[in-house]
């Protein structure tokens, strides 16, 4: 496991062996007050712990104070590219962090204003490095965005920041390909103990980006890198969120919400609408942020093993479920009553606070 600092953003600890915290960026106008807010409510709902906005202009710099006193309960990250002085604006209207790269906003005066900023309201700073987006002189010296083109981009900002005592600093390396990602984390985890923020950039829709990312941050997480993760979809921010949860759960780095365990069916399978009734039970049950082990299982052969550590479940058999916990049957229910009265069920199990249990091994009942 790699040994990184420990950077602040508000409340929320990244890095220093604090658990990997999930993020993603608004995809609205920041301008837009109303509609960036009621984003910003979508994506804490659906777990999302740090929120970044981007602050292309004076208009979107002018609406943050505003967000800020509407969305007090989570940090937000202001995005700036270039202009310092909207860094200046983001700072002085309560941001938590800044997304920037000092080498991009001009004289050394400017990132030392900058600094002196951040430092008095003790917000950190992510240097962003994107492999779209690197030095000319880096690509000129390397012949296109290398791993290693973008370690020497990100420690040449990072110079920058200590050489004016700033060491608040998280960083980033993106490219929009697995290998290079991949790379250039594993480059510069080497070199720095700085906190690093993982993401495969403009990773592309929601089936082909979700799995690029998944494996991308997933190789380097189960190496024990990477200590806050952003997962880039053409899609809404709350289902990059939703992605980046399952990405830690499936490694066993975060619980958070329901996981559901559902066979992929075959030929015995006696339930023609099986996989609607997996993702409606699924749809309905996506509010729940206690951590929940459900399994719905077609039949008797996988049932057995998949299913011991599910907190509630049910298999089917001939259109009939049999709906289980802690290992014993509790009813039966007719394939067409089945969700409704397992997410009942589930929301029982929740209001009786039954997560709490660690240890939960239940059999699985096959009605016949």
């Amino acid at each position: 496991m790699r040994n990184s600092k420990a950077v602040k953003v508000r409340d929320v600890q990244i890095g220093g062996g604090a658990p990997v915290v999930v993020q993603s960026m608004t995809k609205t106008d920041t301008a837009d007050v109303a509609g960036t807010v009621a984003q910003i409510g979508e994506m804490v709902r659906a777990g999302c712990e740090v929120v970044r906005l981007a602050v292309p202009d004076d208009a979107a710099a002018a609406a943050l104070p505003e967000i800020r006193r509407r969305v007090p309960e989570v940090p937000l990250v202001a995005d700036i590219h270039f202009h310092y002085k909207l860094a200046l604006k983001a700072v002085a209207a309560g941001v938590d962090k800044l997304r920037l790269n000092p080498g991009n906003i001009g004289s050394i005066e400017r990132v030392r204003e900058v600094v002196r900023a951040t430092q008095e309201r003790g917000i950190p700073i992510r240097i962003g490095v994107n492999g779209g987006s690197l030095e000319k002189d880096l690509l000129r010296k390397y012949g296109t965005a290398t791993p290693e083109a973008m370690c020497e981009s990100a420690l040449r900002h990072i110079r920058i920041l200590e050489d004016l005592n700033f060491t608040d600093i998280i960083i980033s390396l993106k490219a929009s390909d697995v290998h290079r990602t991949v790379a250039a984390y594993r480059l510069l985890a080497e070199q720095v103990d700085y906190p690093l923020h993982l993401g495969v950039t403009e990773a592309g829709t929601s089936f082909g980006g979700t799995i690029k990312s998944s494996i991308g941050l997933g190789i380097l997480l189960h190496e024990g890198i990477g200590d806050t993760i952003r997962v880039s979809l053409a899609a809404e921010p709350q289902e990059e969120v939703r992605v980046a949860w399952e990405i830690l759960r499936s490694l066993d780095l975060r619980k958070r919400g329901v996981t559901v365990v559902a066979c992929p069916t075959c030929g015995r399978l006696d339930v023609p609408n099986f996989v609607e009734i997996v993702t409606e039970i699924e749809r309905r049950l996506a509010h729940i942020e206690e951590p929940l082990h459900l399994s719905i299982m077609g039949c008797e052969v996988n049932g057995p093993g998949e299913a011991h550590d599910s907190q509630l479940g049910v298999t089917f058999g001939r259109g009939v479920g049999m709906i289980f916990k802690n290992g014993r049957p509790m009813r039966k229910v007719a394939g067409a009553d089945i969700v409704e009265a397992f997410v009942a069920e589930t929301e029982k199990l929740i209001a009786e606070g039954a997560t709490a249990k660690t240890e939960i091994q239940t059999e699985l009942v096959t009605i016949k």
